[in-house]
This record gives C-alpha cells, sequence and structure tokens, in this order.
C-alpha cells in the first residue's frame, strides 16, 4: 500500500487590513514625521502606507512558516536533528524504524543492529507526498552513514514500492547484497532497470533468491535469515525470521491469512507455529488495518464476480487494478477465457510486472490470449477485456486518459464497463481522486462497478484487501508467540489499538512499544527499553529520480500559495534618476490588467523609493528596503505576501550593468579612447537586456537578489 499522510496545516487568518496605530498616530499622517526619507528606525522607505510595517512583516513571518511547516512534514535527518544521541553500545540487538513507523506504513524501512552488525529490513519510499513538483519520499539514511561499515544485507519482506522503492538511491550509496523471494527479487531488479538516474561508477546490484518453501536458513554476519511463506496482494511476499544472538525476530511484512488463494501459496501457518514453540525474542507486525474487525475475506471469493460480469456486460470491459496485484491478474485472464475474450495490458507500470511474473512462472497465460492495446479498437465489444492502471485515479494513470478523453488508443463510449478492483488506500487522500475520476466516467455513461457499491449494483465482490483484519493478527500473536512485541508499518493511533491485541493475547503491556522513526529499541533475553534516538526524516524526490532540497520546497510552496512579483528598476547611476518607468511582473499573485490601480500605486511607491534611498544608501542595502517596501505595500492593498524580487539595472559611466552593477575597467597606455555610446544605441541594449532579464526571472532563485 502506499499512503498519505500529509494533510496541510491551516493557514492563519490574513491581517485586517486595518491602520494600526503607534503611540496615538496613525502610520504616516501626523505626529512627528521621519526626516531625510527615513523612518523612525531610521533606514526604510517613507510612503503614506497605513498598514504598520510590523503587521506585514508578521504576515510575511506567518506564509512563511506555514510554507516550512508544510516543507518539514517531510524534513531531512540533518535538518532535523543533531547528528545522534548518545547511544549505548553494550550488546543490545538496537530495533530502528527509519521509516514505516509513522503515517499509514510507508517508505518502511527496519533496521536491526548488533555490534558490528547490521540488516536492514524493507527500504521502501512514500507515493503519497502532496508537494509541488514531488514525485515520493524515501527515509533519510543518515545514521546509516555512521555505521555504513556494519552493513552486511537487505532482506525485503515483498514487491511493493512502499517496501523497495528506495532501493536505488540508498543501495548504491550503501552497498550489500539484497535478500528475498524469487519474485520479490524479479521486482528488485525490474525497478533498478527502469530507474531514470545512472548508477555510480563500479556498482553493481548482487540479489540473492532465497526459497521460503525450504526453510533454507542464510548466515549474514552475526545474523542467520529466513524467510516464511505468507499471504497478501503480491506473490512471493513473506514473513523475514532473524535468529541474532540476543534472540529470534520475526517481522511479518505485510500479510493476511489467506485460506484458499487463488496460487495456492497458502500461508506456512506450520512454520509460524514452530517457530514459536522454539521461541521468539520480539515480533514486529505490520499494523495497516487492525482497526478492522473480523477476518479478511478470501481472494477466492470475487471470482465468480469477474465471471459474471463478463457473461452480462453488453461491450467492453475496462478493470482497473493494482499493477503489482498479479493474482488479480491472473484471475482476469482466466474469467477472460473463460467467456471466450482477449486480454489487452495498459500501463508501463503493469506491463513490466507482468512480463517478469510470466518470465519467472508467477502468471499462466493460454496461447493467444494477449492482444495490443492498440488494437483493441480495430475488434468486436464482445471481444476484449482491458486490464490497466488507475484504480486509485491517479492522474497519469491509463483508466484516467481514458475518463479524461485523452488516451492515445482507447474513446470510452456507452456501452463500455469499468470495474474498479479496489478501494481507496487508507490514509492517501485518494478518495476524491477516484470520485472525479467516476465522475468522469459517468459523464461518457460509461456503467462503473465499484467494489464499495457491489450489493447496489447487485454483484459479487470485487476487491479484498491484502492486509489482515483484527483476528488474524491476534493469530499471528498466538502462533508466534512473541516475549516482546513491536507494531510496525502503520499509524500511531492503529500501533495503539494492535498493542491492545496483543494485550489480549496475553502479552504484558511492559513488553510492548509503540515507537515512532529514529527511536532505538535495545533489547536483551529478559528486557526491551527505548533508549536513545537516531537521525531520522524523509528525503524528497522529483519525477526524474533527483533528490530535491527542503529549502527548494518551502519556496515552491510559496510560490504556489502566494505567488511572485518582481519588480525591475533601470536607475541613472550618475544623478539616480529612473530613466524608464518601473517595470513588474506577476506571477500566480495577481492578473495586472485587472489591477490597474494597484499598479500604478506600486509604480508610484517605487519612484519614491528609488527619490528617497537611491543615492543615500549602498546597493544592497537599498535593494533589502526596496523589497520590504514592497512587500509592506502588497500586504496593505491585497492582505497577501508575494515573493519579491527586486532587479536593480544602473546604466550610466560609458557603458552598463545589469541587475546592480557597473564596471568601469581603466584605459591602458597606448589604447584609443572608448567610444562613447548614443542614446539610441544605450535604449537598445537596455531594451535587450530587459527581454533577457524576463525570461531569466521565472527559474531566479530568489533568494540571490
Amino acid at each position: 500500500m502506499q499512503p498519505n499522510n500529509n494533510p496541510k496545516p491551516s493557514r492563519p487568518p490574513r491581517g485586517d487590513g486595518k491602520p494600526k496605530t503607534q503611540g496615538g498616530q496613525r502610520r504616516g499622517g501626523g505626529g512627528n514625521k521621519p526626516q531625510n526619507g527615513q523612518n523612525k528606525q531610521g533606514n526604510q522607505i517613507v510612503g503614506s502606507l497605513t498598514t504598520s510595517r510590523g503587521q506585514a512583516v508578521r504576515a510575511q513571518r506567518r506564509t512563511q512558516a506555514d510554507a516550512q511547516r508544510i516543507a518539514n512534514q517531510f524534513q531531512p535527518a540533518e535538518a532535523a536533528r543533531p547528528r545522534a544521541n548518545v547511544i549505548d553500545d553494550t550488546p543490545h540487538l538496537k530495533i530502528i524504524g527509519l521509516g514505516g513507523m509513522d503515517g499509514g506504513g510507508s517508505k518502511n524501512t527496519m533496521l536491526i543492529e548488533y555490534m558490528n552488525d547490521a540488516i536492514i529490513v524493507d527500504c521502501g519510499n512514500d507515493l503519497g507526498v502532496d508537494l509541488p513538483g514531488i514525485n515520493y519520499g524515501i527515509a533519510d539514511m543518515a545514521y546509516l552513514e555512521q555505521i555504513q561499515h556494519k552493513l552486511r544485507a537487505y532482506v525485503i519482506t515483498h514487491g511493493h514500492l512502499d517496501h523497495i522503492g528506495g532501493l536505488p538511491h540508498i543501495v548504491p550509496r550503501f552497498p550489500a547484497p539484497i535478500y528475498g523471494s524469487k519474485f520479490t527479487i524479479g521486482r528488485v531488479e525490474e525497478i533498478f532497470e527502469n530507474f531514470g538516474l545512472p548508477m555510480p561508477d563500479g556498482f553493481e546490484l548482487k540479489t540473492v533468491m532465497m526459497n521460503e518453501n525450504t526453510h533454507e536458513r542464510l548466515k549474514v554476519g552475526e545474523f542467520f535469515v529466513e524467510l516464511v511463506r505468507i499471504t497478501h496482494s503480491i506473490p512471493g511476499s513473506t514473513c523475514v525470521v532473524i535468529d541474532t544472538p540476543v534472540g529470534r525476530i520475526i517481522n511479518t511484512g505485510d500479510f493476511r491469512l489467506d485460506p484458499n488463494p487463488l496460487d495456492h501459496e497458502r500461508s506456512d501457518i506450520e512454520r509460524l507455529t514452530e517457530l514459536g514453540n522454539e521461541g521468539v525474542l520480539a515480533l514486529l507486525s505490520e499494523s495497516t488495518t487492525v482497526e478492522r474487525m473480523g477476518r479478511t475475506p478470501s481472494e477466492s471469493t470475487i471470482e465468480q464476480s469477474f465471471i459474471d460480469i463478463m457473461q452480462n456486460a453488453p461491450g467492453r470491459i475496462f478493470v482497473g487494478l493494482f499493477s503489482t496485484n498479479m493474482n488479480r491478474v491472473q484471475m482476469i485472464i482466466n474469467a477472460a477465457v473463460h467467456n471466450n475474450k482477449k486480454v489487452a495490458m495498459d500501463g508501463r507500470s503493469m506491463v513490466s510486472t507482468l512480463a517478469m511474473a510470466v518470465n519467472h512462472g508467477f502468471v499462466r497465460v493460454p496461447k493467444g490470449t494477449f492482444v495490443p492495446i492498440a488494437s483493441v479498437p480495430n475488434m468486436k465489444d464482445d471481444e476484449v477485456v482491458v486490464v490497466c492502471t488507475g484504480s486509485q485515479g491517479e492522474p497519469s494513470s491509463a483508466l484516467q486518459r481514458m475518463a479524461n478523453g485523452e488516451h492515445r488508443h482507447i474513446k470510452l463510449k456507452e456501452q463500455d464497463t469499468v470495474i474498479l478492483s479496489s478501494t481507496p488506500i487508507p490514509e492517501s487522500g485518494n478518495d476524491a481522486l477516484i470520485g472525479q475520476m467516476v465522475d468522469g466516467l459517468a459523464r461518457k455513461h460509461v456503467h462503473v462497478f465499484e467494489h464499495r457499491n457491489h450489493e447496489l449494483d447487485g454483484v459479487g465482490p470485487l476487491h479484498v484487501s491484502g492486509h489482515a483484519s483484527r483476528d488474524e493478527y491476534a493469530d499471528m500473536i498466538n502462533m508466534t508467540k512473541p516475549k516482546f512485541f513491536i507494531p510496525i508499518y502503520g499509524a500511531y493511533r492503529v500501533k495503539q489499538r494492535h498493542i491492545d491485541i496483543a494485550i489480549e493475547q496475553g502479552i504484558p503491556r511492559a513488553n510492548t512499544f509503540n515507537a515512532d522513526n529514529g527511536q532505538v529499541l535495545a533489547l536483551t533475553p529478559d528486557k526491551m527499553e527505548m533508549i536513545g534516538e537516531v537521525p531520522h526524516g524523509t528525503v524528497l524526490v522529483d519525477q526524474t529520480g533527483a533528490v530535491v532540497n527542503n529549502v527548494v520546497v518551502k519556496d515552491r510552496v510559496l510560490l504556489s500559495e502566494e505567488g511572485l512579483v518582481a519588480v525591475v528598476l533601470t536607475i541613472d547611476k550618475k544623478n539616480g534618476n529612473l530613466l524608464t518607468s518601473p517595470d513588474i511582473i506577476s506571477r500566480g499573485f495577481i492578473y495586472m490588467r485587472d489591477q490597474e490601480e494597484l499598479m500604478n500605486g506600486l509604480r508610484q511607491e517605487l519612484k519614491r523609493a528609488v527619490q528617497q534611498r537611491f543615492k543615500r544608501v549602498d546597493l544592497d542595502r537599498f535593494k533589502a528596503e526596496l523589497k520590504d517596501h514592497v512587500t509592506h505595500y502588497l500586504f496593505e492593498q491585497t492582505q497577501r505576501s508575494p515573493i519579491v524580487i527586486p532587479v536593480v539595472n544602473i546604466i550610466g559611466g560609458g557603458g552598463s550593468g545589469g541587475n546592480g552593477s557597473q564596471p568601469k575597467g581603466e584605459q591602458k597606455p597606448g589604447q584609443p579612447a572608448p567610444k562613447q555610446k548614443t542614446a539610441e544605441e544605450i535604449a537598445a541594449e537596455q531594451q535587450k537586456r530587459f527581454q533577457e532579464m524576463r525570461a531569466r526571472l521565472l527559474t531566479q532563485d530568489p533568494r540571490t537578489d
């Protein structure tokens, strides 16, 4: 699952726009007026503003604090905390959640450390990050930089991106072999092959396929690692068993206890029970759906629903589901073959995963079943089923593009049927995206079957969760009989519910702990305690795979909420007068043609600023004062605080210098005197510079000028 847990903080109220009095006098009128172009602080431009400068500054600070608060939800470790607290280095087994211990469980990354050896279990990403230009987040591995000499392996529970999506970023920096089941290693190799950035020189991906069915144990440093088969919504899912010098720990990964999975690969409850009888020091159990009562239905309960819809639907059938749910894909292929229909696949991630699954024997496709997506428009409506991505309403997914009428090959029509074989991911905020997509489908008079409305539509269930319900979480505790219990991969409140289940199963409350990211749990055979905290946080990644600095994210949030205003002044160096009317550029702030009075007033303020201060202070101070004054003026007029970029272009002295510089140069002996430029030549150069500046403004870092 890929959750989202980043609600934006509510914005503070704007200033009331009323003049603020100081000592009974309104600013700019009456009382002791500042002299020589200075206010009471002696260094500011004087205008006819009624709102106090302090009020404007406070409003701007609130706006910047809002943006910083949003960006800080995904703050890197270095900015969040000191490098590390003092950690006890006595022979404890240390368990540290570098990711996955908050939200709905995302960027899942668990570190197991003992003396001079360490293993990372899972290394995922967070696709629920909702920030401008950000694709996903990964766990910040600042702590791993301190102990990278200890790292022996990455062990992966299963192949969902929230458990493997961080590997292409992190493994090249901290190399170690990656262990997993056959399908999981196939997924790992797939994401490395499809990763958008080149790997560092000399890096070689090393993977180790383990057989979860034979209970093989591999020695990794001081640890022994074993995988145990478990059912989930992706093939090859496993629990990770790590025998340490202190005792045995089990990480369940994501799981459900499906008694009748489609691939007949049932959870190995016999081995889990055996391990429990032998003794388990600590169980690290995922907590995603602890609040759901009962047991999760078997995957086999929904197969007949697809067969029935395919028999009765009048036109083409489109099925939206998760790209990694290969068991569900197999089910749809079986239902299509049963109804003499062909199958077309759409969605790059789904096609890539299916190719890997077929090559490794996890999906079986009768010869002649698949047809290219481009051939669908030329086929009879009752001959084809299209399986595609987009069940969560993802903006760029195949099904969303069909709903928007933007798909390259498919134009939906009234007789078509769409099946959404999923439910919104918990805590992701995807409900609205799905609703918008279904609205788009309904406008095309396409009939949409959703699992949540299957009774209303008179069809069977269309989806089952890949995660356990309360009774199954209790079963896992009873099978493994751990001495200590640590809920992982879930929101804090949900993990607390999981602890309640553990207590009901007889585990003392003192032997449980609801840990946050970065907290270090130290275990001995008889004791578990929190002994410190290590650096942790989130590294943000854009669409290209490149890391984005937190400061850049803050600026993007400010731009998206408040916009940008650039003012360009061209000043004669000799007399300090403006050569042209101030040039004002607004992006994302106001539409200037609708605000002529505001723009004219701003130009008058800029002219006053040049007259009062340009010749009295140095250039850097003038630009700083200009920025503050423009911010003050715009706040008074609009109650908003956009990013302000002042650009001062000085002309004169036999040449021109852009952006506040005026190189004079010295004439060397024997050289002819430089030719004086005419006013027309200067004007032409000036116009050229203006055009270049306008082209640069939106890409210029607002903190440099």
